[in-house]
């Protein structure tokens, strides 16, 4: 009877929408999560017992601090969301003649049911316009905020866009007209670090047959750093050892519980944990494959309502003012490491593997409400082993004909040049050898799978076909998206059809 009552009581947990809480879960955030009352009600969900920030206190708010400090921050708009709303994007600068400032990016509220990630913005904000502790910050910085990403899944508290898309899915896709708007206000901003704040569920369906009668995750947060083998090592390692290092640092004074992003799954039948991925289909990743030092930010938030909600809007903004602070203090290495990376030419990376191996967690155990440690199998991204690996080309070409292609790959700020004349050129072709589309249709897409082979030909290319070549910023985003074998490749993702010994339309420009 005990084990039934325990179980049922987990799964109110898990569906929780409002903040009536059960039993247990009271338990649980007395005891580890108890809120951070330090903090002011300085933001429109903190002035009120319910509810979250909405679209119209969102703009009252922006609009306020943009009139009382119109020397440091400028409201600007991206474009309108699916339902008509105006995407604001906020620019703060205290406009001064430093030439080696960095440009910031950071996000919240890409998905609608995190609203701790929009309100840690809107006090970021606050506090760097109000609080003469972190004031002389914007001297070296230039920063770029995006509220509320999704507007229309947030005022639904819902996780989606209002086309029924996960924006941070779309990144290769660029099916959602919220990010295509995003990708043009990033590329235009250039940005040198970019973060994203995100909340995560800490009951998962899963944690309920671990342990004796189930856990739930014992983090404030977790990082989601860079693990894609094409972004350069010198940027991932900096993102582990300063960035994340000096954050985590910053979490341990004020006692938030945190690690490296993992979520659970199933694995013939068993629970097994993965740790980060090495796709672009999430902004860490996606991000950093353009030269530029990301982290995704998960903050303990999602199906617990607006329990401990200062703490989870401290937690994000404690990690946005240390990733500042780290960035005001390496300006320089910073930029110098940027520039080592847009000048490497290392081979690609097509496809990797998670390493697997037994590790141990942390978790509270829903039974005894303690601190206790898990004996898992981690299927880690954070230390991925390569499987499938090219030679860089100089670069890539493709058929005028494929202009949705080709407008994506502008969207994403890639440079090409046109083929100005009929011409003959050596390349290397994919014959497609191996083909694969038995999955289930994924953020609307019909995923393919292929093997191809490269084949040494002299092809006719027409005038205004295009030539993208890779000595670029972008590059390495670039063979993301090229290479069909790549899990996030437009080949991948279904936007180029292909089948068995069909050509791709995509060829490699031999050195």
């Amino acid at each position: 009877m005990k084990k039934y009552y325990l179980f049922i009581l987990f799964f109110i947990s898990f569906n929780l929408v409002s903040a009536q809480l059960s039993p247990q879960s009271k338990k649980i955030t007395e005891k580890f999560f108890s809120e951070y009352e330090e903090l002011e009600n300085r933001t429109p969900a903190l002035k009120k017992k319910k509810g979250y920030t909405n679209y119209k206190e969102l703009l009252e708010f922006l609009n306020n601090i943009s009139a009382i400090h119109p020397d440091k921050i400028s409201l600007k708009y991206i474009g309108e969301s699916s339902k008509g709303k105006k995407i604001p994007i906020m620019f703060l600068s205290n406009n001064s003649k430093n030439l080696q400032k960095l440009n910031i990016w950071m996000q919240g509220g890409l998905h609608g049911d995190e609203p701790a990630s929009t309100e840690a913005m809107l006090y970021l904000m606050h506090t760097l316009l109000n609080d003469s502790k972190y004031t002389y910050l914007l001297d070296k910085i230039d920063l770029a905020i995006l509220p509320m990403a999704n507007i229309d899944g947030f005022l639904k508290n819902n996780r989606y866009a209002a086309n029924g898309l996960d924006l941070n899915r779309d990144h290769t896709k660029l099916m959602a007209i919220e990010t295509r708007l995003i990708k043009d206000a990033f590329v235009q901003f250039n940005p040198d670090v970019a973060l994203d704040f995100h909340e995560y569920r800490p009951f998962r369906k899963d944690f309920a047959q671990l342990s004796t009668f189930g856990i739930c995750s014992a983090y404030d947060v977790m990082f989601h750093n860079s693990s894609n083998l094409n972004i350069p090592e010198n940027i991932r390692i900096m993102i582990d050892t300063l960035f994340t290092k000096n954050a985590k640092d910053e979490l341990d004074k004020i006692n938030l519980k945190h690690r490296n992003y993992m979520k659970s799954e199933k694995i013939s039948g068993e629970i097994h944990f993965s740790q980060g991925t090495t796709t672009a289909r999430s902004s860490s990743n996606s991000f950093a494959l353009n030269n530029v030092f990301a982290t995704l930010f998960e903050i303990r938030g999602v199906g617990i309502a607006k329990t401990s909600f200062k703490r989870r809007v401290n937690s994000g903004l404690t990690l946005a003012l240390s990733y500042l602070k780290t960035s005001y203090n390496n300006t320089d290495l910073i930029k110098e490491q940027i520039e080592i990376a847009n000048g490497m030419s290392n081979e690609i990376i097509v496809k990797s593997d998670k390493s697997i191996y037994s590790d141990k967690i942390q978790a509270i155990d829903i039974d005894t409400n303690e601190l206790i440690e898990l004996d898992v199998m981690m299927r880690d991204a954070k230390k991925p082993i390569a499987k499938l690996i090219r030679v860089r080309p100089q670069g890539y070409i493709i058929k005028k004909e494929y202009s949705s292609i080709i407008s994506k790959l502008k969207n994403l700020g890639i440079e090409m040049s046109q083929i100005q004349n009929d011409t003959l050129i050596d390349i290397n072709k994919y014959l497609i050898k191996d083909y694969n589309d038995n999955f289930l249709v994924y953020e609307k897409m019909k995923l393919q799978e292929v093997k191809s082979e490269l084949v040494d030909d002299i092809i006719k290319f027409s005038k205004g076909d295009y030539i993208i070549y890779m000595k670029q910023r972008r590059s390495n985003l670039i063979a993301e998206l090229m290479e069909p074998e790549a899990p996030n490749s437009f080949v991948s993702f279904g936007l180029i059809k292909t089948k068995i010994d069909d050509i791709l339309p995509i060829y490699r420009l031999n050195n």
